[in-house]
């Protein structure tokens, strides 16, 4: 075994220097390289489904049974306008014999969407243009595209919940007996 003049081995402080990386410090950099990929895939939305997009979905389809419920039970019509940006509800006011906003519920206020989401809707089969936004509609005389009557029935309408740049969406189809389903298109 050569040993230099201290009578140190050679053999130790060159594997010493040869031996490379320490386990620790490859699960660092793995760790490292995972967050930014994550982060990545994340912002461009290559996981899949839209979040945003479904929560809107979610949302506007227990708001749609839950007037339908309300419907029944209080014997009241109600309706819901669509613009590009959000949606709200309204309230037939038969004493004025209109639709009217309901000032005191708070649950039926306009809803506007995150941004960069905007809806689409088909009433049979044929696309309604939207307006913008609420500031833009007729708000002495509002009136509804969608009625949520009394008697259990529900205008059959698809409403579709798109993202800008995405060509994945959300659709929301409402039947007349009030039956909602909620689908997924174009995601991977």
């Amino acid at each position: 075994m050569p040993t230099s003049v201290t009578g140190i081995s050679d053999d130790t402080i060159a594997w010493k220097a040869q031996r490379g990386f320490t386990l620790l410090e490859l699960l660092v950099v793995v760790a490292i390289i995972g967050l930014l990929v994550g982060a990545a895939a994340l912002s461009m939305g290559a996981l899949g489904n839209d979040r945003e997009m479904e929560q809107e979905t979610q949302r506007l389809r227990s708001m749609i049974g839950l007037l339908n419920e309300e419907a029944l039970m209080q014997t009241r019509d109600y309706g819901v306008r669509f613009t590009e940006t959000g949606y709200g509800f309204l309230v037939f006011d038969y004493t004025q014999g209109k639709w009217v906003e309901p000032l005191t519920d708070e649950l039926l206020e306009r809803h506007a969407l995150r941004p960069q989401l905007a809806l689409r809707l088909f009433l049979d089969g044929r696309e309604v243009r939207l307006e913008r936004s609420f500031e833009s509609l007729d708000v002495d005389e509002p009136v509804p595209q969608v009625m949520v009557l009394s008697s259990g029935e529900v205008t059959p309408f698809t409403i579709g919940v798109e993202r800008g740049g995405n060509e994945g969406r959300y659709e929301l189809t409402t039947e007349l007996d009030g039956t909602v389903t909620v689908t997924e298109e174009n995601f991977d």
